[in-house]
């Protein structure tokens, strides 16, 4: 998702979405969109989390090009400076309180030394066996741990882009080309929130099928990540097609054919 910053390029993103609410040549769908979007400005008071694919909806309806928003600034709080306790009530032991606080200021030394030292040895060994068990994949993931945006598409939590699960492809609710593909896509998004809640989870990142040197860029999958997604041990989209949630869409190493959407056919 993105953070907190809802301001678009030329000025508050809410008065825009109000004005473009205003026009008659909307389609149902951005109507809805746009309605839901703008509630959801109201009641955040314009610091809604918006995924990336909501964002580049916005600008379609708004007739913008696809900027890329950057994250607000995180804001750093410095910690205030320790007081010093007064010279008043320093207590005064002489010889006998500096001896006794130099031995103590070692044993403190030497207990965090060996704290350290098994903190780290903890650290290594629990590294080494995941390294061991799972060296390119993400193990466990929980369900809060990531959110669906939609039936093909994840965001993991902490990065800035989502992840498009690779050799599916399922109903855009977003921008369909009908209806019924619309109605299909918020089944095939519920149907992957459903399938993630219950049972055990493995995202597996992989290379997305990019021209050389432009994966993570705009030019490669909107700068998104690719993945793999099993519940339970078998891949999300195999259950999705088996169901008639998505259709099979495999791409070649460096690039991929245009995604099918038969739902609006005939």
């Amino acid at each position: 998702m993105r953070g907190g910053n809802t301001n678009g390029p030329d000025g508050n993103l809410r008065k825009d979405v109000e004005t473009a609410l205003l026009r008659p040549n909307l389609t149902p769908w951005q109507r809805t969109f746009l309605t839901d979007i703008h509630a959801r400005l109201e009641r955040s008071g314009g610091q809604a989390r918006l995924s990336d694919k909501q964002w580049r909806k916005i600008f379609e309806i708004l007739g913008r090009p696809n900027n890329v928003i950057a994250l607000p600034p995180r804001t750093v709080t410095a910690y205030p400076p320790r007081r010093q306790p007064s010279k008043l009530f320093r207590p005064r032991f002489g010889w006998v309180g500096r001896r006794l606080r130099w031995r103590l200021r070692n044993l403190a030394i030497g207990f965090l030394i060996v704290a350290a030292v098994a903190l780290g040895q903890q650290v290594f060994n629990l590294g080494r066996g995941q390294f061991q068990s799972t060296p390119t994949s993400t193990r466990a993931l929980q369900t809060q741990e990531f959110s669906v945006t939609d039936g093909d598409t994840v965001h993991v939590v902490g990065e800035a882009t989502g992840t498009r699960l690779v050799g599916f492809n399922t109903p855009e609710k977003f921008s369909p080309q009908c209806e019924y593909e619309r109605q299909l896509g918020e089944r095939a998004s519920s149907r992957l929130r459903e399938l993630v809640a219950h049972g055990s989870i493995q995202l597996t990142k992989v290379a997305c099928a990019c021209a050389p040197n432009t994966e993570g860029t705009s030019e490669c999958n909107f700068g998104r990540s690719c993945g793999v997604l099993q519940v339970d041990g078998k891949d999300v989209g195999s259950i999705l097609i088996s169901e008639g949630l998505a259709v099979s869409f495999v791409c070649g190493r460096t690039s991929c054919p245009p995604a099918p959407r038969p739902w609006c056919k005939g």
